[in-house]
């Protein structure tokens, strides 16, 4: 994990509290000064400047207290020495440094920089540079930004608005390194390089917005530092695919399981259309379908090899339907109607020992308490809302979920015993308590989901905010964990999957006007470990 790497991170993400741990680490235990560290993210930050903007000569870097701070002076002794033109600008007085960002400000200014010193209440900026360095706020930040911070950060977004770029040290200033949104405010930077550890709030939810393109450099530190914390897993698809079952030379349909889909009530037969064609392509043995007749039709013209069976009898039909399958999906276009309750209720009843995946109207339903829930073992039940079906089922806003998701994604698993994958930008996956005694995740133990959660995908691109992307990932959850694979395994496989083929279908299209279906002629050949980028390369180990 040495030096420097673009998206998507490597290895594990900290909290703020886990990265000073890290440092202290490095600094006690493995004998590297602080000064030196300071130094070598300095160094890290001028050469991602120079690699990124080569052209750029002149520099304007906002410096703060701590050491954050103490990169940024690093950073224009530096450039200084390279023959840039350098603006320093530190809110506050700058003697009031201490400790290695009082050395690093010695460090600058015996190579020529003048400090310009901002009001602490009234900033005004007036930046000279062709690159703005935003090394004003660090991860100690708690509560709402000051005002004059704020302020500050106010002047520095409006010059990004204008095109100027932004590179933050560390994490864009006023963001939350551990939920990932603004105290009050945060800067919006063209690039961020986060250092020694990845940040977890840096790769989910409003934290996207803000740090623009990623990357990570781990300042040389042995990798015993690193693994002196328990991070969160950053999940990726390349990373997962060797999790896929082996195929025998001489399988059949019956070994790769039956996936059951239901949905589809009237009006809304695309939905478990779409998701019956992404559990297809993910490889189950059996794909069957109960839904609406007036959608059996249209499900069977598009996916031949589905059995969709239209039923305005739930309790006659599904019965049947179950005891065949392995694996059950429901609520894709199920609704909330009477035929919506009594079809998912008969499933929840006649469940056994088979794992369930709810989503959409599902979730809706649970969270109205319009069912009788059983006694389901832990990882059997897998839900995978959006933030406003996960703000139902906890009884909340959108808005408070989207505020702290690891923390919203944790109570649901606790709520309902179940996995849970909480939807959007970086999703979050999460755990019960009970689930440390499942089969996780390689490297998840009791430990690394002491908090609940179990990993973060890094895959997925803004392009998929469209409809019906929810319905593949049900789809294709079910597809793979018919197969079979273990719950967590297979959750984490299909949004990952998920997120992938979402970024292959933006690489061949383009970012606006993706439609759901387009994904799924991206599906299969990632499962194969064939990429739209690479070819026939193979993508992680093992061919399925």
């Amino acid at each position: 994990m040495s030096g420097l790497t673009g998206w998507p991170i490597p290895g594990p993400l900290f909290t703020a509290a886990q990265v000073q741990q890290l440092d202290r680490c490095a600094i006690d235990e493995h004998g590297i000064p602080g000064i030196v560290l300071m130094k070598r993210a300095g160094t890290a930050l001028f050469d991602a400047i120079n690699r990124r903007w080569p052209a750029v000569r002149s520099l304007t870097l906002v410096c703060g207290k701590g050491n954050n701070a103490g990169d940024g002076y690093v950073i224009a002794g530096l450039a200084l020495d390279r023959g840039f033109q350098v603006q320093l600008v530190h809110l506050g007085d700058p003697d009031q440094l201490s400790g290695d960002a009082a050395r690093a400000r010695d460090w600058a200014l015996a190579r020529g920089l003048t400090i310009e010193s901002l009001d602490v209440e009234q900033p005004v900026l007036h930046c000279r540079g062709e690159l703005l360095v935003d090394a004003l706020l660090g991860t100690g930040v708690k509560g709402t930004v000051r005002p004059g911070f704020a302020r500050l950060i106010e002047q520095i977004n409006a010059l990004a608005a204008d095109g100027l770029p932004v590179l933050a040290v560390d994490l864009p200033s006023g963001l939350c390194p551990d939920r990932g949104t603004p105290l009050g405010t945060a800067v919006r930077a063209s690039r961020t390089l986060t250092l020694i550890g990845a940040k977890r709030g840096l790769v989910t939810g409003a934290g996207r917005d803000h740090v623009g393109a990623l990357e990570f450099h781990d300042l040389q530190v042995p990798e015993a530092v690193l693994q002196s914390q328990t991070g969160l897993p950053a999940l990726n698809w390349s990373q997962l695919y060797g999790l896929l079952p082996q195929r025998r030379p001489n399988a059949h349909k019956g070994d790769s399981g039956h996936a059951l889909l239901v949905g589809g009530d009237l009006g809304m037969g695309g939905a478990i259309c779409l998701a019956a064609q992404a559990a297809l392509r993910v490889g189950p043995g059996l794909v069957s379908v109960l839904t609406r007749p007036a959608h059996s039709g249209v499900v069977l013209t598009r996916a031949p090899e589905v059995m969709a069976l239209g039923s305005d009898a739930p309790a006659q039909d599904l019965p049947a339907l179950l005891e065949r399958a392995t694996t059950v999906a429901v609520g894709p276009g199920l609704g909330r109607s009477a035929w919506s309750r009594e079809a998912l209720q008969l499933v929840l009843d006649g469940l056994g020992g088979r794992p369930l995946v709810l989503d959409a109207d599902a979730l809706n339903l649970l969270a109205d308490n319009a069912l009788q829930l059983p006694e389901l073992a832990p990882g059997q039940l897998l839900l995978t809302p959006h933030p406003g079906e996960a703000a139902r089922l906890l009884s909340c806003s959108a808005a408070e979920v989207q505020q702290d998701r690891f923390a919203a994604a944790a109570a649901l698993a606790a709520r309902w015993q179940a996995l849970v994958v909480l939807k959007g930008a970086g999703s979050v996956l999460a755990a019960p308590p009970e689930a440390a005694a499942l089969k996780l995740l390689p490297g998840i133990d009791a430990a690394t989901q002491a908090d609940g959660c179990i990993g973060v995908c890094l895959d997925g691109n803004p392009a998929m905010a469209s409809g019906g992307m929810g319905d593949l990932l049900t789809g294709i959850c079910a597809g793979l964990l018919a197969q079979p694979l273990a719950a967590a395994d297979a959750l984490a496989l299909a949004v990952c999957l998920h997120g992938a083929a979402g970024d292959a279908a933006a690489r061949r299209r383009g970012p606006r006007g993706l439609s759901a279906a387009q994904l799924l002629d991206e599906l299969q050949p990632l499962l194969n470990g064939r990429t739209a980028a690479a070819g026939d390369q193979t993508a992680g180990k093992g061919q399925p």
